[in-house]
């Protein structure tokens, strides 16, 4: 009468059956761990990724609209952004939106900074008193643009760190002159460290006020008046901003006599951050399909080794099956050994993962980080390929007749 063997004696036997040929267990289980270890650093690098757009936009400044030129079809046809906002559509949303907190008008340009024989390619941009508020920057020496330089249209400049460390690494650079354009500028203030927003280095950037830029630097269209780069807007607060958007429309709308296609675009952190989720989610997604490959490929490797060790072990599957243990307790037994390697290739390859994402954390600049729940969803689903994949040799073993099995002695 075939007996029923127990799952503990199953287990042992599966370890032992494994033990025995160690190098090919472990060769078996490299197809897992590497799977296992391209998912966890793949979905842990996007994570990162995304995270790093996330804190780049909150340096954009809380509560914050960007009113830009141009519609989406301008922008996506990469052309050059028309001249549809100027300083007075500024003034209207300052005297008219009740939403809004303050306005900070912008223009820029790209120029070169001297100083001696020491020379930069700088943004630089001509702004109001408001922007340092707006925008969330502060000043780390010295003081900002104030109304009376604007008023007077000073020549008085406010530079990044970065510029401070380039042109006047001895000194705090306050009172210090600079040359751009051919007019010298007095350097007012120098700016606290800001970092990088969306590959735009902010501490390389200098300020200067916005009426200079308009005499001195950009000039003054003769047809649309004082053309702006961009308005930022700071809503009364997060739940003012809908409505504040809404306004700003309608007003610009009214002011440009639009009928049809708006000649501006109003954007908020919100907005940025469902276009920076979607992309860097489906790049995570992509990078983790990228990894189950390695996991599959992984699986089909178990299951050619599986089935390679059935051939080898048709004596011992004969010799059991002889002596009273039945199909079932054959099927189990290889299963769990499916199973022990894709489990521990799992467990491995994971330790790696998580190594290799907090390396990337540690020694770059981009946050990688990975969610426990990722972890328990790959070594589960690694387990998962190891039951899959040993189903067929599992199956092969069991349906083995033992005294054919046994002629093979």
């Amino acid at each position: 009468m075939k007996s029923k063997i127990s799952l503990l004696e199953t287990l042992g036997m599966s370890f032992e059956a494994l033990r025995a040929n160690r190098l090919r267990s472990l060769l078996t289980m490299l197809g897992i761990v590497i799977g296992n270890a391209s998912v966890i650093t793949l979905v842990g690098v996007g994570k990162g990724a995304q995270n790093l757009a996330e804190n780049q936009l909150s340096n954009l400044g809380a509560n914050v609209l960007f009113v830009v030129p141009g519609n989406n079809d301008t922008r996506r046809r990469g052309v050059a952004f028309p001249r549809t906002l100027v300083l007075e559509d500024s003034q209207a949303i300052s005297e008219q939106v009740p939403s809004i907190k303050r306005v900070a008008p912008q223009i820029t340009s790209s120029e070169v900074i001297q100083s001696g024989a020491k020379s930069s390619t700088s943004t630089i941009s001509g702004v109001t008193p408001n922007f340092l508020p707006v925008r969330s920057f502060e000043i780390a020496k010295g003081r900002f643009i104030s109304a009376q330089d604007i008023k007077s249209a000073r020549n008085v400049v406010v530079i990044g760190p970065d510029l401070k460390d380039k042109f006047f690494p001895s000194s705090n650079g306050v009172g210090e002159n600079l040359r751009i354009k051919d007019q010298s500028f007095e350097i007012v203030g120098v700016m606290e460290p800001k970092g990088a927003v969306f590959g735009s280095n902010q501490d390389g950037n200098a300020y200067i006020p916005l009426t200079t830029m308009v005499s001195r630097i950009t000039g003054r269209d003769p047809t649309y008046g004082v053309s702006l780069s961009f308005i930022s807007v700071e809503a009364i607060n997060e739940k003012s901003t809908g409505p504040a958007k809404f306004q700003i429309t309608n007003l610009l709308r009214q002011r440009h006599r639009i009928l049809r296609d708006d000649d501006f675009a109003v954007r908020s952190q919100k907005d940025a951050l469902t276009i920076v989720s979607t992309i860097t989610g489906g790049l995570t997604l992509m990078l983790a399909a990228i990894g189950g490959v390695s996991l599959l490929v992984g699986g089909i490797g178990i299951m050619n080794i599986m089935l390679v060790s059935v051939s080898e072990r048709t004596e011992e599957i004969g010799l059991r099956k002889a002596l009273g243990a039945r199909s079932a307790d054959v099927l189990k037994q290889f299963l769990l050994e499916s199973l022990i390697l894709a489990s521990m290739g799992g467990l491995l390859g994971t330790t790696f993962g998580i190594a290799a994402v907090g390396g990337v954390a540690t020694f770059t600049s981009l946050p990688a980080t990975i969610e426990f729940s990722t972890i328990l969803i790959t070594v589960s689903l690694s387990g998962s390929i190891g039951l899959i994949f040993g189903v067929l040799p599992a199956k092969r073993a069991s349906k083995l007749d033992p005294i054919v099995a046994l002629r093979s002695l």
